[in-house]
């Protein structure tokens, strides 16, 4: 039996087993990273997913994350494999600090930073960070980290042909000392020996190639329809299963494709990319485009306690919110979709790609530019591309506060602090920064209320104010960035259903 190792209350850290009995019975998907299984009797954690038999309720503990059943002595199985877990719901009962600070961790933060540095960062201490991570997740910001960078290596080694050494640093390891010795430490072999001749193939084209997966219920159909609908001609290119798109990070072009598998609750990622130090970023971001960590069935059921939404919520199940892969990129198509439709904005996107981009030859064709960066746009010669004087103005001002490091676009900022920050910019409502703060902020709470699809929607034969419509949302938080989802589709059906009935 694992000794807890542990310098808080253990019964701190653990869930009533009763509260997920049937879910563990039943191997419930829809809880996968949920909760984890310490079972006493081999000191393994696993997934509820597992599918080796089924421990007795009295053998077993249940974890809020990984890196709390690691921290009390468990190690993770190798037959369920953690790492190829969901993983935590950042927002799911969680703070809006320690949402941040996950997020910031997934990034690698801690890898060459402290965790004061991570709580100067949230601007609070470091002891009340570790509290509210204890509290949320039963672990410290220290041990999530660890558990994060063991799990991404642990997939790299399962899923890739990648260099161990190459797998060492991309994780977010030191040195090969140190992830030889955790690896050892862990699982009692080395990363050579859990390897075997087990290591997967780069696929033809070179790409490495990951699955990542998510909680059912999602709804891929209206992501991709989402993505699709704003896709940037050249830039990104969206099938019925499938996204792609070409990326600037450290200053080197690549490209990705995820592809949604038919009977698996998973998508398979290609990247191709030549720094692997930074695969754990693009993987993080690829999580938050598809907003991959989303417990859609928890936030399903949180909206079936309202009238309007539970009809929503029962014709539109798996509701998720498309993110963004640059915070910058996304809010260039807010502005310029400022009184024109979203075909309108996406034709003139494409003209300042095809003036100002780099081009990118890939192996797929439809990818031939990549989105040009602020350093770029600040000072490019938007005339003649029918944007209009004062969208160029703000563009260009958006850009400029970036480049001079005064405003950020991006997770690690609080949402009310980005709004007033960006509200500042003259061409910049409260409409374009909240829309903003729903695909690059990923703030689930979020809310577009100006916006005049919703206004009609929440009110079916009228329309709300916008003062009404956030009296009438506050019943809908911490999950208004959904419930927008959800309203506009909703208007949607509605319209095309009129249509098809012969009405306007």
């Amino acid at each position: 039996m694992p000794a807890i190792v542990s310098c808080f209350s253990a019964q701190a850290m653990l869930l009533n087993p009763a509260d997920f009995e049937e879910a563990r019975q039943a191997r419930d998907p829809r809880f996968d990273g949920r909760f984890f299984v310490g079972v006493l009797t081999t000191g393994i954690y696993c997934r509820p997913v597992c599918p080796v038999r089924i421990p007795k309720k009295e053998n077993v503990q249940l974890y809020k994350s990984a890196a709390a059943a690691a921290a009390a002595g468990f190690r993770p199985c190798l037959r369920c494999r953690p790492e190829s877990s969901p993983g935590t719901s950042t927002w799911s009962g969680s703070s809006w600090k320690v949402s941040r600070a996950l997020q910031l961790v997934d990034q690698g933060f801690l890898d060459d930073r402290s965790v004061g540095d991570l709580a100067d960062q949230l601007g609070i201490g470091a002891r009340q960070l570790g509290r509210l991570f204890n509290e949320h997740l039963g672990a410290s910001p220290v041990e999530v980290a660890q558990t994060r960078r063991l799990h991404f290596a642990k997939k790299l080694i399962d899923e890739t042909d990648m260099k161990l050494s190459e797998i060492c640093f991309a994780a977010g390891f030191g040195s090969i000392r140190r992830f030889n010795a955790v690896f050892q430490k862990t699982y009692g072999r080395s990363p050579k020996q859990l390897r075997g001749k087990r290591g997967a193939k780069r696929s033809a084209k070179g790409a490495i190639e990951l699955r990542l997966s998510y909680r059912p219920p999602y709804d891929r159909r209206a992501v991709l329809a989402f993505l699709a609908y704003r896709a940037i001609p050249g830039v990104e290119s969206v099938g019925d299963t499938s996204y792609a798109r070409t990326f600037i990070l450290d200053g080197i072009a690549g490209d990705l494709r995820a592809d949604f598998e038919p009977d698996n609750n998973a998508i398979k990622v290609a990247i191709n990319y030549p720094k692997s130090c930074h695969l754990h970023l693009i993987v993080d971001r690829i999580r938050s485009l598809l907003d991959l960590r989303a417990d859609s069935a928890q936030i399903d059921q949180f909206f079936t306690k309202d009238k309007l939404l539970a009809k929503a919520v029962k014709k539109f199940p798996g509701t998720h919110v498309p993110g963004c892969w640059d915070g910058f990129e996304v809010a260039i198509r807010a502005i310029l979709g400022q009184q024109v439709t979203v075909k309108g904005a996406s034709t003139l996107v494409a003209r300042i790609v095809e003036r100002h981009g780099m081009a990118y030859a890939g192996a797929d064709s439809e990818l031939a530019y990549t989105f040009p960066g602020t350093e770029i746009l600040a000072d490019a010669d938007l005339t003649g591309l029918g944007i209009v004087g004062r969208r160029i103005s703000t563009i260009q001002a958006v850009a400029s506060l970036i480049e001079e490091d005064e405003l950020r676009i991006d997770r690690s900022m609080e949402t009310e602090q980005f709004i007033s920050q960006i509200c500042q910019v003259r061409g910049i409502g409260e409409w374009t920064a909240q829309y903003i703060a729903m695909r690059a902020l990923n703030d689930p709470n979020a809310f577009p209320y100006s916006d005049l699809i919703l206004r009609r929607a929440a009110a079916p034969g009228g329309k709300l104010t916008p003062k009404q419509l956030v009296a009438r949302a506050k019943s809908w938080q911490p999950w208004r960035a959904y419930a927008a989802i959800l309203l506009w589709r909703l208007y949607q059906f509605r319209q095309s259903t009129q249509s098809k009935d012969g009405q306007p």
